[in-house]
Order: structure tokens, then C-alpha cells, then sequence
């Protein structure tokens, strides 16, 4: 029984609180909903806040405090984890306030949310991509700015993570066996992270790959595939001399020396 009066109780302060919250939406006075669209805020109810943001944010325009109160607005939906509508409003603040001082932290926020947003390495990595466009951009913009310790750092895991992508594309193309593709996947993988510290990894696996390619082949087409492990081989060489993968690719060359010379 004591179960049910406090669910009843629960259920009734809730009403209350949404009708009193009705009331204050509904009030045509907008000094006194600005003040407790403020007030929401203040305490991380952030729902309640952009509503009523919103409802009073055409009203406010042109006023001393309409730059303050739309960064609020903009700040809520960030704040509430909604990063597409707070990106939007970031946007949107940059636009209206182009030499505000707050708009520097905001085009840091704005390109910010894209990185929040960005998915795990196996999925569509297109807020990935955006976020190094925009961190760049921020970048160069602001080449003195206190943030771009921050921006570069997020730019680089954001590399990272696209780097971690097309691995396991490359990878995934080697497990079912589809060794050119696999091959010209790692390769480029090799070619467009060449600072990576699995740069040469990258380039033992193209080497890998060209080599099962060949070996998988028709007779025919052996002698022209071979020799292009050999290629890879001596790219290898050149790139990377010094790696301690150097043993493993001396191998795959030992193999394919040993096949061309049984193939006419």
C-alpha cells in the first residue's frame, strides 16, 4: 500500500511540475521567461531551457543580450548532447556575431560536435572527415588561439580512426581471399599514412597479398604477378630498410625468386 501512495505522489509532483512549466511557457511576459529559461539552465534542465529559448529568442533580437542569450540557447543543446541542432545554432551564432569574442570558442564547439558525433571505425566515417575539414579550418583561422593544441590533437584521432578503417577494409578483403584488392588497399594504406607507425606493416601486407594474388593465379599471368611482388619487395627495401619486418619480407622474396625460376 505505501508502495502505491508514493507512485501516486511521484506521478502527481510530476504533473505538477509539467503543468507549472506549461504555465511559464504560455506567459506572454518575456523579461520573466528569459529569467527562468536562465534559471532551467542554471540547472542543467536543458529541455525545459531550450524551450524556452526558443520561444522568446525573435523577441530578444537586437537587444543587449541576444548575443549572450542565443549562445545560451546554442549551449543547451550542446550541453544536452544534441549536437546536430547545437552545431546548427554554433553555425548559425558565427553568422550573426562575426566578431563577437565568444565566436572563437564557438567555431572550436561547432567543428567539435562533428567529432562527437563521429561513429566507430567500421561505420560511414563522413563526420569523421568533417571534423578535420573544420578543426582545420579553425586552425588556420586561428593560428594563435589557445585551442589549436586541442584541434590538432583531435584531428589526429580522428586520422586515426580513419586510418583503423580502411585497415579493416583492407584486412576484411585478405580474410575472403581477395588478395588484389587487398593488396592495392594496403598500398595505399602505406602511401596515405606514411608517418604511421605501422607504415611498414602496411607495406609487408601489400607485399603479402600481391604474393598470395600471384601465387593463386593462373599459370599464365604467374611471371607478370611475381614480378610485381618483387617490385613491392624492393619498395619495401627502399622505404623501409631498417624495419625489423625485414627478415619476414626477405622470405617472401626468397619464395618468389625460387618460383620465377621454375616458371618459363
Amino acid at each position: 500500500m505505501n508502495r502505491i501512495i508514493v507512485i501516486i505522489a511521484i506521478v502527481l509532483g510530476m504533473s505538477s511540475c509539467t503543468s507549472k512549466f506549461q504555465q511559464i511557457l504560455k506567459n506572454k511576459d518575456t523579461d520573466y521567461k528569459v529569467k527562468m529559461a536562465e534559471k532551467y539552465y542554471a540547472e542543467k534542465k536543458y529541455s525545459n531551457a531550450q524551450q524556452l529559448f526558443e520561444s522568446v529568442i525573435n523577441f530578444v533580437k537586437g537587444t543587449p543580450r541576444y548575443e549572450e542569450l542565443y549562445l545560451m540557447y546554442a549551449n543547451s543543446y550542446y550541453y544536452d548532447k544534441d549536437y546536430e541542432n547545437a552545431e546548427n545554432l554554433f553555425k548559425t551564432f558565427v553568422e550573426y556575431f562575426p566578431n563577437s569574442p565568444r565566436t572563437e570558442d564557438v567555431e572550436y564547439l561547432r567543428a567539435y560536435t562533428y567529432y562527437l558525433r563521429s561513429p566507430k571505425a567500421e561505420l560511414d566515417q563522413t563526420t569523421t572527415n568533417r571534423t578535420i575539414q573544420l578543426m582545420q579550418s579553425f586552425i588556420d583561422a586561428h593560428p594563435t588561439s589557445v585551442k589549436v593544441k586541442e584541434a590538432t590533437a583531435t584531428i589526429d584521432a580522428c586520422r586515426a580512426k580513419l586510418e583503423l578503417k580502411d585497415y579493416k577494409t583492407a584486412t576484411l578483403y585478405y580474410e575472403l581471399a581477395l588478395y588484389r584488392a587487398a593488396a592495392i588497399s594496403y598500398g595505399l594504406l602505406s602511401d596515405g599514412y606514411p608517418d604511421s607507425k605501422s607504415a611498414d606493416k602496411y607495406k609487408l601486407l601489400t607485399l603479402k597479398s600481391y604474393y598470395q594474388f600471384a601465387e593463386n593465379s593462373f599459370i599464365e599471368k604467374q611471371k607478370e604477378r611475381f614480378d610485381k611482388v618483387n617490385e613491392e619487395y624492393n619498395d619495401f627495401v627502399d622505404r623501409f630498410s631498417d624495419s625489423p619486418l625485414m627478415p619476414e619480407a626477405k622470405k617472401i622474396k626468397t619464395k618468389t625468386d625460387n618460383i620465377l625460376k621454375n616458371i618459363k
